[in-house]
């Protein structure tokens, strides 16, 4: 497939020469004579080539304003200029301006081949990046956070809300996976900063010489085995946003550097003195309860409040197991891409299986059952044999729900099911086996017929209609 290159040029001679060589070389080439046609190829037309080589003096004006127009406006493509002059200010300026290089005429053709190649793998990149950047932007939205909870309802207003307005710092909270990473991309994505870079550091997994290092850079010599200058990340997210997963964990001297940087928007690297000024954003997120460790002073007051400008708490999934029902269909989607798998089918077996579970691990802990099942799947059925919820022998229901069998009643004690949901469900299993007749379930439960017409209300295990039995969720 051939690329675009778009020629600006208005000698007859040598424009009509490199149209030829390039068109030769595989290059689907335009040719403007003067700016007016460059305007219309670039900016009404919007024809995206990967290079532009352009004359620098044309009738018309002076092909720096066009591409200082085009910059403005976001339009693409690497630049390289050819001119007469060669004058010092001019390629001063484009190159400010992003030009990809300055060519003084005549340049021999091997020479140029050179520069434009390189042009088009300059370009090449970049657009990679931006079509990247943009799969992020498309990723991380508001929506992105799935669920149809007033639980995931609130949170969602929340980012919106929070997406809307230039905010310094944020703590996010939350059990481990209930999703604090993605919430933060969300918020960089969908904030005015989203151009800018997303920096992410896990304060945890570093010791506490090294995480200085990795946040703040350093000079060669700082330390041993410092060979060279490094941008810690803090410098790496100017103009964006920097993640800083588990901030309990951070060492607290390192807690009082951190609190400068943000405070006065400029950091030195180890072994250096230069000031660098960074403009970030700063999020912050822990398991913890960062309060109780202010109490105990593991973590800074100063830092604590100047992170908790606002505060944003995910709720752990078991919290909302109503919103499995939209994440597992998500999650089957995205692996069966990964896999070449096409599960299709979820039965409601899978399903009570799936809501019994307290999901200790919250969505982190879903996806991976959810990638386990659809590697292993034989076909369009979501296998149950695979979700391992519970320490059994791999059995069907009864790995983690109750089940019946013959005149008894099997019941989970792995914290599957709360002590209630035991006892509905005891009720509602004796219910159907004596017809709905409140006295013979009595007497089997060995209670009274007031105990069990409480119960029978309490849980509303009752009939419709036609007789079939109605559970309190569909009551409620």
């Amino acid at each position: 497939m051939s690329e675009a290159l778009l020629l600006i040029e208005d000698e007859a001679l040598l424009g009509s020469e490199l149209q030829r060589h390039y068109r030769r070389n595989g290059w689907e080439v335009t040719w403007a004579k003067n700016l007016k046609q460059a305007k219309e190829i670039l900016v009404d037309q919007n024809a995206g080539p990967l290079v532009i080589l352009s004359d620098m003096n044309l009738p018309d004006g002076n092909a720096l304003d066009l591409l200082e127009n085009t910059r403005a406006k976001g339009i693409g493509g690497e630049w390289v200029f050819l001119t007469g002059y060669g004058e010092v200010p001019d390629s001063v300026k484009a190159l400010r301006l992003g030009a990809y290089d300055f060519l003084t005429k005549p340049c021999q053709q091997e020479r140029l081949d050179l520069v434009v190649a390189g042009a088009a793998r300059s370009a090449r990149a970049q657009r990679r990046l931006n079509d990247e950047a943009g799969q992020r932007t498309r990723r991380y939205t508001i929506e992105s956070f799935v669920g149809h909870s007033d639980a995931a309802r609130s949170i969602r207003n929340i980012l919106a809300k929070l997406a809307d307005v230039p905010f310094s710092a944020l703590v996010i909270t939350g059990e481990t996976g209930t999703g604090k990473g993605m919430a933060a991309r969300i918020l960089h994505h969908s904030g005015a900063r989203g151009a800018g870079p997303l920096v992410e550091l896990n304060c945890a997994a570093l010791p506490r010489e090294l995480l200085e290092s990795e946040l703040f850079g350093h000079e060669a010599g700082a330390f041993t085995g410092a060979k060279g200058r490094r941008r810690g990340l803090m410098e790496q997210a100017h103009g964006g946003t920097l993640f800083l997963d588990e901030i309990g964990e951070m060492d607290i001297d390192l807690q009082s550097k951190l609190l400068k940087a943000i405070e006065d928007r400029q950091l030195r690297r180890l072994g250096g003195d230069q000031v660098i000024t960074v403009d970030v954003q700063v999020i912050a997120a822990t398991n913890q309860d960062l309060r109780e460790r202010v109490e105990a002073g593991r973590f800074r007051a100063d830092l604590y409040h100047r992170l908790n400008v606002f505060r944003l708490h995910l709720p752990p999934l078991a919290d909302r197991k109503e919103d499995l029902r939209d994440l597992v269909p998500l999650y089957v989607a995205e692996y069966n891409v990964k896999a070449g798998k096409a599960v299709k089918v979820i039965s409601e077996d899978v399903w009570r299986l799936l809501e019994a579970h307290d999901w200790p691990g919250n969505v982190r802990e879903l996806r991976n059952v959810v990638e386990r099942c659809v590697l292993f799947a034989d076909g369009p059925l979501f296998p149950s044999q695979w979700l391992q919820l519970a320490q059994t022998d791999g059995s069907d229901l009864a790995a983690a729900s109750a089940a019946i069998e013959q005149d008894r009643v099997v019941l989970p004690m792995d914290g599957s099911m709360a002590l209630d949901d035991m006892d509905r469900f005891i009720i509602q299993t004796a219910l159907q086996r004596h017809n709905f007749n409140v006295a013979a379930t009595a007497r089997a439960l060995g209670t009274t017929r007031e105990t069990m017409r409480y119960r029978i209300q309490k849980y509303a295990l009752m009939k419709d209609e036609e007789g079939k039995q109605i559970s309190r969720n569909e009551t409620s």
